[in-house]
């Protein structure tokens, strides 16, 4: 399935700065191996060493956020958009 990838600042640097790009995936967790295959180091930004999602990273599938759907085995179909966006914190 191909789907368009939308990633944040925090991100881009994973990706060659690139803002959104598309890639192959026939669920989340493919999806993101199929990104960090392309980019080195993707994974690492938003999985921890056990392969679990870090829970600061939201990942919406179409506005939906997948922890509320299938997690990381939210199947995708072509033309989806995931989007994967750390939380921010900060301030004083």
């Amino acid at each position: 399935m191909s789907v368009t990838v939308s990633v944040t600042s925090v991100i881009q640097s994973a990706v060659n700065g690139q803002r959104q790009f598309t890639a192959e995936g026939g669920t989340v967790a493919e999806l993101i191996e199929h990104v960090d295959h392309d980019y080195p180091g993707f994974a690492a930004r938003i999985m921890d060493e056990r392969g679990e999602l870090l829970r600061f990273v939201n990942i919406y599938l179409n506005d939906e956020d997948v922890r509320y759907l299938k997690g990381k085995e939210t199947p995708l179909s072509d033309g989806d958009v995931v989007s994967f966006l750390p939380a921010l914190a900060g301030g004083a």
